[in-house]
């Protein structure tokens, strides 16, 4: 009976759909095991043989846990707010919803083709209502909130005006913006309604504030530095600048320190946590405040090192700051105007990874040095962002390189503070067992002490205080886009005000256009019905906003990370109308005990759902502290891309253009290639090109890396007419390179052809042997011929005569020691993720198994259990024909016994002389003089010795036997 893929994967698909058979119970006996794949976002290109990879390695462990006796829930769905489905809707007039529907029915199409094992009865979508009312509810718990420093947690806003009325904000600690005044309870108490929200909106862990944001024009929308690329946005590639603007903040660097000791607790590569811990940028030192010479203001700076400030020679402002327009004389401001509509055009991480460009500008503004009264300059320079810290920093030339490089260029003085450095070519950037000098009460001493007293010395004048910073900034929260999810609020007079959750969710209105408002407000803007009816509850026409109580709605919408920071707890509990998850399923459920996904994710992402997480323990509403105890970042797969080598040849008056390939094999004498070919053409006067390379569809391509010339010239017509230098077969072999695999690349392998060739156990088996699932690998179809037909040599031991038989025999001591020998290798190799080295020995027991000629139901039932989580159709299959009537997937896995690894006999090298003649098998347990007995009683034995009498015969137990004479 031949192994058809085709009709068994079917078979099985429809079985798993039909029953249900991987949905998942909030309640069992058996303990739980939660596996989670990072949310796909569906685009319209469908998927690619490189995105199943994850899935296939957190599937195989979801069934063998099945199989282990866990109660597994490992559930799918879509993260389908997104800017590819509104750029979209923008060029067609689509709307967004319409585009992503049809996008995840097609990915839904290719991912049951894979035969994965996800309970979809639990399936979410963030772009759904059902979904985002939870997503607007956490926003409005968030801004409900404020954060207590001293109980280092969130708390409810209302506990907060309770302190403000008995007792005012003195003796408050909390996180908040900077500059609040100090008010009593008798203030607070006389101030007005609007007062009081301004006020508050100031300790909200939601914020309104007028925010330094990435902005793209083309896009219409603020980005996150994790969404910029080289200078320019990830999506489209179009160019981004610096700009203010009002926003949403989430005041995420109020939990700094607890994401920060949270890492500890995780199972997590150390590569991994590293990420997060450069991306939070813990710094322990000094808040050091600098008066600006002849105004009222003065410029705070944060250092790691208060014992250099005496080596402060000048002062570098972030070009955003916004008290350079006040400082700045008017003698400077024309070239300082100029610098700073400069920097706008250049991203925050362009900025900080330029670290050879120098450039500034003199403000013609001076500080005063807290200690010696000095004027310090004030310049400006983009290697200082706005966001982070003060803004400012106080420059030490000496012992700074950054600030060195600056100095020098701008010839500004630099004053050596440290005993016997050189600082004539560099700066000194040590601080163990650097001494400080020329530096009044702090010379002649070491870095730890000279730190501590300059510290209590600015703390003494004023000037300053011991601070711990982060480099962590509040998330912007907003987007100037149509499709995400709507805030849940409105305004009054300015002032945000929340929708009540009983009126949730608020839908996205339906819009004409899906630009920015001619004058530049949202997409959300062009919506005629956009407004709050507080008597009502309800959204109304934009007309009525000047009644008494109809208010005019947000504009902006959340950003893609708002659903995806907390999708997990949806899942426990998909189908709740009324709360976001049931107490008893997040009790049962705890958190996601294996997540896998992109390293791409390694800070946004993660960060923001261990925040929101983190916020929601502080609130009751979660038990645990951190999302995803254990985590996996799979490697990419790459693509062989393929190219064809070509030049162009110019007639000599320029008016005659024309495209020449050259075959891979001559690309590096091509010169004198194209010159044969224009002197055999009579073209010698034509000037030709360097040569250039264009990528080509792999389709057209065959396994010989020929190319299908005429395919290609209809595929690109500007090559209809080229001419194609060939080798002397007549083919064209094109060039091949491994990057990314990628659709823009035409590298892209769709994972629906594999599954129609060879099949999805196929595919699934082939991916994981390519290698270690966290390393980067790549693609080759041709491999892909070795897997395949290692299932059907898997296939036909279950087979006799092209008949179904399985011996109900017992199994020979060789097939019991392959099995249990693959069951401990397999399980070992499940446990620590290493998948490829799995289906390795899969091969090498249904070799060792073919040789036995095993067909025993001892070994063969088992074995179908044993590679049900990488090949779950094949063995669905066979289990069924073993006779079981329910799913492989109930099957207990197989019980590894050591017993049957332990040798019981050795095959002895029987030595004459020692010369090996021939071997014999004994038992282990054999004494010697029974060895040497049975040995010599051998007619081998007695034929080598042809009558002779040996001397003596050396027998070591277990190793060898040696006869001599």
């Amino acid at each position: 009976m031949n192994y058809n893929f085709n009709d068994i994967e079917a078979k099985w698909q429809k079985y798993w759909a039909e029953n249900q058979t991987f949905k998942a119970s909030n309640s069992s006996e058996k303990p739980k095991y939660y596996v989670l794949d990072m949310f796909p976002y569906p685009s319209g290109a469908g998927l690619h043989v490189g995105h199943p990879l994850g899935y296939i390695a957190s599937d195989i462990y979801a069934r063998y846990k099945r199989h282990k006796g866990f109660n597994v829930l490992h559930p799918q769905g879509y993260d389908s707010f997104g800017l590819p489905a509104e750029q979209y809707a923008i060029q067609t007039g689509q709307h967004p919803a319409i585009t992503t529907k049809e996008n995840i029915a097609r990915y839904r199409e290719q991912l049951d083709k894979i035969g994965f094992s996800f309970d979809w009865s639990r399936e979410v979508r963030t772009s759904n209502p059902e979904y985002y009312k939870w997503t607007q509810w956490i926003f409005s718990e968030l801004f409900e909130s404020w954060y207590d420093l001293e109980a280092n947690k969130s708390r409810a806003i209302s506990e907060l005006e309770a302190i403000f009325v008995s007792e005012g904000n003195t003796r408050v600690k909390a996180a908040c913006d900077d500059a609040i005044e100090d008010f009593s309870s008798e203030k607070w108490n006389k101030f007005s309604s609007e007062e009081k929200q301004r006020i508050l909106l100031k300790y909200r862990l939601t914020y309104l504030a007028e925010t330094e944001v990435n902005w793209c024009p083309q896009l219409g929308t603020v980005l996150a530095n994790d969404e910029i690329v080289n200078g320019v946005s990830e999506r489209g590639g179009y160019p981004v600048i610096r700009k203010k603007m009002t926003q949403w903040s989430m005041r995420i660097s109020a939990f700094a320190e607890r994401l920060l000791k949270g890492l500890e607790e995780l199972e997590w590569t150390d590569s991994l946590k590293e990420s997060q811990r450069n991306w939070i940028g813990k710094s322990v030192g000094a808040h050091v405040d600098f008066k600006i010479q002849g105004t009222e203001h003065q410029v705070g700076v944060f250092t790691t090192r208060p014992d250099t400030i005496f080596g402060v020679t000048f002062m570098t402002l972030a070009p955003e700051h916004e008290l350079v327009k006040e400082i700045t004389t008017d003698a400077q401001r024309e070239e300082v105007e100029a610098y700073i509509e400069a920097t706008a055009k250049r991203s925050e991480r362009e900025r900080m990874a330029d670290v050879k460009t120098i450039s500034g500008a003199f403000t013609g503004a001076y500080a005063e040095h807290p200690f010696t009264k000095e004027p310090v300059p004030i310049w400006i320079g983009d290697y200082v962002l706005a966001g982070y810290g003060t803004g400012a920093v106080m420059a030490v030339p000496c012992g700074d390189q950054r600030d060195y490089d600056f100095a020098k260029h701008f010839e500004i003085p630099i004053k050596d503070i440290f005993e016997n450095a050189d600082i004539s070519e560099e700066a000194h950037s040590g601080k163990e067992g650097t001494v400080i000098a020329n530096s009044d009460f702090l010379s002649g001493l070491e870095y730890k002490e000279a730190l501590q007293k300059a510290i209590l010395k600015l703390e003494e004048i004023g000037c300053g205080y011991g601070k711990t910073n982060y480099r962590l900034r509040d998330a912007v929260f907003s987007r100037q886009r149509y499709w995400g999810e709507p805030f849940p609020v409105y305004y009054v007079n300015g002032l945000p005000q929340l929708i009540d959750v009983e009126h949730l969710p608020l839908h996205l209105p339906e819009v004409e256009k899906y630009l920015p408002t001619e004058t530049g407000e949202p997409p959300l803007g062009n919506a005629t019905d956009w407004a709050w009816d507080t008597t009502a509850n309800k959204v109304v026409s934009n007309d009525k906003v000047d009644h008494e109580s109809v208010f005019p709605l947000e504009l902006n919408t959340m950003p893609g990370w708002a659903g995806s920071s907390w999708y997990l707890f949806r899942y426990m509990d998909a189908g709740n109308d009324e709360v976001f998850a049931s107490e008893a399923a997040l009790d049962y459920w705890e958190n996601v005990d294996l997540y896998i996904g992109g390293s791409e994710h390694a800070t946004g992402h993660l960060l923001y759902s261990r925040f929101w997480t983190k916020f929601l323990k502080d609130r009751g509403y979660l038990k645990v502290e951190e999302p995803f105890k254990k985590l996996i970042n799979q490697g990419m797969i790459l693509g062989e891309s393929a190219f064809i080598h070509y030049t162009i040849i110019n007639s000599p008056n320029l008016t005659e253009k024309r495209y020449i390939a050259i075959s891979n094999n001559h690309k590096n004498d091509y010169a004198k290639v194209v010159n044969e070919f224009l002197i055999k053409n009579e073209l010698e006067d034509y000037k030709f090109h360097d040569l250039y390379n264009v990528h080509v569809d792999v389709n057209l391509v065959n396994s010989s890396n020929q190319l299908d010339v005429e395919a290609f010239k209809n595929w690109r017509p500007e090559f209809k007419e080229a001419e194609f230098i060939t080798e002397e077969s007549g083919a064209y072999i094109v060039g091949r390179e491994v990057e990314k695999m990628s659709k823009s690349k035409y590298n892209v392998v769709n994972p629906d052809d594999i599954c129609e060739d060879y099949g999805a156990d196929t595919l699934r088996m082939y991916e994981m042997f390519l290698g270690p699932i966290d390393q980067a690998k790549p693609w080759n179809t041709a491999g892909i011929t070795g897997v395949h037909n290692f299932l059907k040599k898997l296939w036909k031991l279950y087979f006799k005569n092209d008949q179904f038989e399985v011996s109900e025999e017992k199994a020979s001591a060789d097939s019991l020691k392959t099995l249990h020998k693959t069951i401990k290798k397999v399980t070992e190799d499940i446990e620590n993720f290493s998948f490829n080295t799995s289906v390795s020995t899969f091969m090498i027991c249904v070799n060792e198994l073919n040789a036995q000629k095993c067909n025993s139901r001892e070994v063969l039932e088992p074995l179908a259990v044993l590679i049900a989580p990488y090949a779950p159709h094949i063995a669905e299959e066979l289990w069924n024909k073993l006779g079981h009537s329910e799913s492989i997937s109930t099957a207990t896995y197989p019980k590894f016994e050591e017993k049957f690894l332990v040798e019981s006999t050795k095959n002895y090298p029987i030595s004459f002389n020692g010369k090996m003649r021939f071997t014999m098998e004994l038992a282990l347990d054999m004494s010697k003089d029974e060895i040497e007995k049975t040995v010599m009683a051998d007619e081998r034995t007695q034929k080598q010795l042809d009558g002779r009498t040996p001397k003596k015969v050396i027998v070591v137990p277990g190793k060898i036997v040696n006869i001599v004479g």
